[in-house]
């Protein structure tokens, strides 16, 4: 794996380092309004998809659904369980290959809108981020890999 990887440090303005899985660093978004996992393959230079092999595409394909389930598990500990699974693969403000994964209700407030760059983000606060970022932990080592 890249030792020449390295997140943009556009990342950490936003989200927290929650754990790494063998193809992506997983983080979790700082915005509470949303439950919301951002995957970010540990290469260095990547950009697109097409810069993975096919085998690593297969790879962020699974971890894409194994963030899907930590998402869920966010949804329902709040209180709000997710309706929708968004999963993006944007890089218009940060180029470094990633793709978003987010939980969306019909009542979230942006629905059916995207939530890039809409509203203003509600950070956790230190116990509620703290808290998810253990949630998350604790279910990433039950969520089997393929």
């Amino acid at each position: 794996m890249g030792s020449a990887f390295k997140a943009d440090p556009a990342f950490d303005a936003g989200s927290v380092v929650v754990c790494d899985w063998p193809l992506c660093e997983v983080r979790l978004q700082d915005d509470a309004r949303f439950p919301w996992l951002i995957l970010i393959p540990r290469r260095a230079g990547l950009h697109e998809l097409e810069d993975l092999t096919a085998n690593e595409r297969a790879a962020l394909m699974d971890e894409v659904v194994r963030a899907g389930d930590l998402v869920r598990t966010l949804g329902e500990a709040a209180g709000r369980p997710v309706q929708k699974l968004n999963v993006g693969a944007l890089g218009n403000v940060t180029a470094q290959l990633h793709l978003h994964v987010v939980g969306r209700r019909h009542d979230d407030g942006l629905w059916p809108d995207p939530v890039w760059g809409r509203g203003v983000a509600r950070p956790y606060g230190a116990n509620g981020l703290q808290t998810a970022v253990s949630r998350v932990r604790l279910k990433a080592r039950d969520v089997p890999t393929k």
